[in-house]
């Protein structure tokens, strides 16, 4: 009787809903507008950032000047690091601000999208039939994916230049006074087989690999899933299971040099070999924080029957633990750069933990995104709450998206960046924007796969 209750549940996309998140999107547009007319007004940064700029240039001098006493063996590799570090002499305007947080956004949400499919992959490849009944709402995260893909094409070749120093082909011409011989080294990373400072083939064909082989493999899971619907067989569920490892061992290399591409590649010079765990553990929890809050609010609103306490529980486990897992890549990486002292890496944090707006968010980040989730997920009750969970879960997201500000934003706007209406418009615009696809086409298939050979054990599932 029970599997009959949850195999014709439907999600109906509500108008009030839509209103609201179409109310959200005008919001987030309303600030937008307004935080690009103060930037334009005020030439770019942030008042925030004015009060903290002065101070920010003299610790990235000061930690320039201990560069070139600290490294008389290595000088050009130094100076080319601190040239980097000093970049911000070069006032950064509001188109530079703009850019920066488009590229931040359409990064984080790229996130979501992808984990969307990565936790369905999950569940296939280990074989878990706990989950068999919530395994719609990160499909329909997945939708995201493809606009992602050409969003991230599209702002490339807009603001490229604006946000990755690399692309300018002076840095690579060695009778030009900009010439870097380090970033020279890398050329072939984003150039080849083209010259250095031309069309960045390798790096471009990475980008539209990666965005097509994710979506090939989410069509091809999802048509699967479907099909299922139809037709009472196990089939689907073996093809799944082989299409979903070969996607994890593609998604094992290709999230890592994303990361590389789209985040550590606007610090040109600094480098972090932990830096593909760091941004998959980020966007990992923020995935999992997103799942738990639609099924939550998905619960509370009387859909998802074959969800209880216990899966609830396992959600919630997820993001605790994965929470920790983050503090864990979070705390190695700090550790190792700020034991080793070495100029080029030390920059990194330096002009993110003692620069105007960057300060604060260093240490507001750790707090949302390790001590409060830590504090309030500890119980075993905690968990098993929808109002905990609802309570936690935005937290966890909005504290990641202070963790891709900081990837980003001081790479591109050094000490002249800032935090106000601009980049929290264009984050309620992106976020409203990814719910109505998401919920859009989570109300198109049926909410729980009714032919899932393992929902019997979701509905059964007790810890």
């Amino acid at each position: 009787m029970a599997h009959l209750q949850v195999a014709d549940e439907q999600y109906i996309f509500r108008p009030e809903t839509r209103n609201k998140l179409f109310i959200l999107l005008g919001v987030g547009v309303a600030l937008f507008v307004l935080g690009l007319i103060l930037a334009m007004r005020s030439g770019g940064h942030h008042e925030e950032a004015g009060h903290g700029e002065g101070h920010g240039m003299i610790k990235t001098e000061n930690l320039v000047a201990s560069t070139e006493k600290a490294a008389a063996g290595d000088q050009e590799e130094h100076h080319a690091a601190a040239a980097e570090a000093g970049e911000g002499h070069h006032t950064k305007g509001w188109k530079e601000r703009l850019f920066s947080s488009l590229w931040m956004n359409n990064v984080f949400f790229t996130g979501l999208g992808i984990i969307g499919l990565f936790f369905v992959a999950i569940q296939y490849a280990a074989q878990a039939g706990w989950s068999a009944g919530v395994l719609r709402v990160p499909l329909a995260m997945g939708n995201w994916i493809p606009i992602a893909g050409i969003l991230m094409i599209v702002l490339y070749f807009t603001t490229g230049h604006d946000i990755f120093h690399w692309t300018h082909h002076d840095l690579y011409d060695a009778n030009s006074a900009e010439y870097d011989p380090l970033i020279n080294k890398k050329a072939p990373f984003f150039f080849w087989p083209g010259h250095a400072g031309g069309f960045p083939i390798f790096y471009i064909f990475r980008m539209v690999l990666f965005f097509s082989m994710w979506y090939w493999f989410f069509t091809m899971i999802k048509k699967n899933m479907l099909a299922e619907d139809l037709e009472n067989s196990t089939s689907y569920w073996y093809k799944n299971r082989v299409i979903s490892t070969w996607f994890l061992i593609f998604f094992a290399v290709s999230s890592s040099i994303a990361a590389w591409d789209w985040v550590m590649s606007i610090d040109t010079h600094w480098f972090s070999t932990m830096f593909g765990w760091y941004v998959f553990a980020s966007w990992w929890v923020t995935g999992l924080a997103t799942i738990t809050l639609i099924c939550a609010f998905l619960k509370d609103a009387g859909y998802l029957k074959v969800v209880n306490s216990n899966h609830l529980h396992d959600l919630g486990k997820f993001v605790f633990a994965f929470s920790i897992f983050w503090t864990y890549i979070w705390f190695g990486q700090f550790l190792l750069i700020y034991y080793a002292n070495i100029p080029e890496e030390t920059v990194y944090f330096i002009e993110r933990m003692t620069t105007s707006p960057y300060s604060w968010i260093f240490y507001a980040t750790l707090i949302l995104n390790f001590v409060l989730p830590f504090l309030l997920l500890m119980t075993r009750d905690a968990k098993r709450q929808l109002s905990t969970l609802k309570l936690v879960c935005p937290i966890v997201i909005v504290g990641h998206w202070f963790d891709f500000f900081q990837m980003v934003t001081p790479g591109v706007m050094q000490q002249n960046g800032g935090l106000g209406f601009l980049e929290i418009g264009l984050a309620l615009v992106f976020l409203a924007v990814f719910l109505l696809v998401a919920l859009s086409n989570l109300a198109k298939v049926p909410l729980v796969g009714k032919n899932h050979p393992m929902l019997q054990e979701s509905l059964n599932h007790h810890i």
